[in-house]
């Protein structure tokens, strides 16, 4: 009898795979996952090299990490660094209507996504530019709307009282709120009601006297609408006198108003109902869609004692045992689901050479998914929970857009997908080991037992089959494969 530590004459022992190097560890992958649109190699190098909470801080300081391929993305498209006035004369004289140039805004924007080494800026500069939203297709919005998201891109890692009173003076959102017409003689409330509602300190802390006072701080930051479209201050639309908002009290004497905005701004960035709500909407983005009142609570403390600082309440946040504990619990909305497909399969893009190209269709396919960038059309900006983006129907499209680009079959033009064979870690593995190699190329993390049935059931073939470039797998069913691995929760969800 052979007793069990035996080696059986003429059978070699199983030898356990060595694990992938691209997985990553749980608290590093969580991280990385919760601040970047996916992983990448190059990412996973990253973080591999200065561990999760370095490539965090390293992240922190996006000034110090080159980003030449983002930065030439600009060129593309030409018409986002148009001034104003001669974006209106193109609309005017049909050369390029408005409409096109936030199109090609938006495409900007998610091939920075893709491609940008600053990948937590990016996240950031879309969770500002979703707070303090500007539709892009509110009229006349274009010919200042592209200034605006970089502005906000720019002070994204800075203080929410420069955020504040960038976002509130600048003329795209004063367009859109209709400030940029409003005056002594006839103060528009729009934007004074939103400052207060959205921007800051929530619905039910106001009044209709608060909004009223509000609307008249913010007179006299003009926009020459349906003309030049050019921005001024104008002293002689300010309008003067006492003005009281909640506990901030203003003589408000001067013509000039652009002091007394930002010393209301400044008060408004620095109440505790707003430092609650940013520290919230940061919990319920980064964490979980119910954080603890505890976690909020800590987080509105930091933010006022950093005197609105982002950057401290981002390293609280990470911090948290209760971020630790969120690992898999926030659905990847649309936009974030085709960027994060591209990186996962490593599309490479070239600059766009038709309306047909890659780069023009990514638009279409976060449009087909229902969340066009930019686009949502109440002041309120696009939600950032769960509830909002997990329906079957966005689920079924997203797995439609799995397969199309794992087949890479749409989008196809001006890009690069990597052949099927390319996904092989060897000239011949086995079936278990190849979806253990996928994983951690796509997911970065090892395969499950879960997952290891459902890819051979997709394909129909068992674990240990052997795999090699001339199999059916490689040949024809590998869009299958990656589509199941992609229509997985850890794909899903970030």
């Amino acid at each position: 009898m052979t007793s069990p530590t035996t080696k059986k004459p003429g059978k070699k022992p199983a030898k356990k795979p060595a694990k992938d190097p691209s997985s990553l560890s749980g608290p590093d992958r969580h991280l990385a996952l919760r601040f970047s649109y996916g992983l990448t190699p190059e990412l996973r190098r990253d973080v591999r090299r200065l561990g999760g909470r370095g490539w965090f801080e390293h992240q922190l300081e996006p000034r110090k990490i080159s980003d030449r391929k983002a930065d030439d993305l600009a060129g593309w498209w030409p018409s986002l660094g148009r001034s104003p006035l001669d974006l209106w004369q193109r609309t005017q004289s049909e050369v390029e209507p408005g409409w096109q140039v936030m199109e090609d805004y938006a495409r900007w924007v998610l091939m920075r996504r893709i491609t940008s080494k600053r990948q937590l800026l990016e996240v950031m500069a879309e969770f500002w530019e979703n707070h303090f939203h500007v539709p892009v297709d509110a009229d006349g919005v274009f010919t200042h709307r592209v200034p605006y998201g970089k502005a906000l891109r720019a002070g994204a890692l800075g203080s929410f009282k420069d955020l504040l009173f960038t976002a509130t003076t600048h003329p795209a959102m004063g367009i859109y709120l209709n400030n940029a017409e409003s005056t002594k003689a006839a103060p528009n409330e729009n934007l004074g009601r939103e400052l207060l509602e959205l921007h800051t300190v929530g619905r039910d802390a106001y009044s209709e006297d608060d909004v009223k006072d509000s609307a008249r701080i913010l007179t006299g930051w003009r926009v020459d609408v349906w003309k030049t479209f050019a921005a001024k201050y104008s002293p002689d639309d300010h309008a003067t006198g006492t003005v009281k908002v909640l506990k901030f009290k203003d003589a408000n004497t001067s013509r000039d108003g652009r002091a007394v905005t930002r010393r209301y701004t400044d008060y408004l960035a620095t109440h505790p109902a707003t430092a609650e709500r940013i520290a919230r909407k940061l919990a319920v983005k980064f964490v979980r869609d119910d954080p603890p009142a505890a976690l909020v609570k800590h987080l509105a403390k930091v933010y006022l004692k950093h005197d609105t600082e982002i950057v401290p309440v981002l390293h609280e946040l990470v911090s948290s045992p209760v971020f630790s504990a969120s690992r898999g619990t926030k659905v990847r909305d649309p936009g974030e689901d085709v960027v994060a497909t591209w990186r996962a399969l490593q599309v490479k893009a070239r600059k766009p050479g038709s309306d047909s190209s890659g780069a023009e269709a990514i638009l279409w396919q976060t449009s087909g998914l229902g969340q066009r960038p930019f686009a949502w059309s109440r002041p309120d900006g696009q939600p950032i929970t769960n509830a909002a983006w997990a329906s079957t129907g966005r689920m079924t499209g997203s797995w439609r857009m799995h397969y199309s680009m794992a087949g890479g079959w749409w989008p196809k033009d001006d890009l690069r997908y990597r052949p099927p064979k390319a996904w092989l870690p060897g000239t011949k593995v086995r079936f278990e080991d190849l979806v253990d190699h996928l994983s951690a190329e796509i997911l970065s993390r090892p395969a499950t037992a879960q997952l290891l049935s459902a890819c051979c059931q997709a394909v129909g073939v068992r674990p240990g089959t052997r795999i090699d470039q001339e199999h059916a797998v490689v040949q024809w069913q590998m869009p299958l494969l990656l589509t199941t691995l992609l229509d997985s929760p850890a794909h899903m969800t970030r």
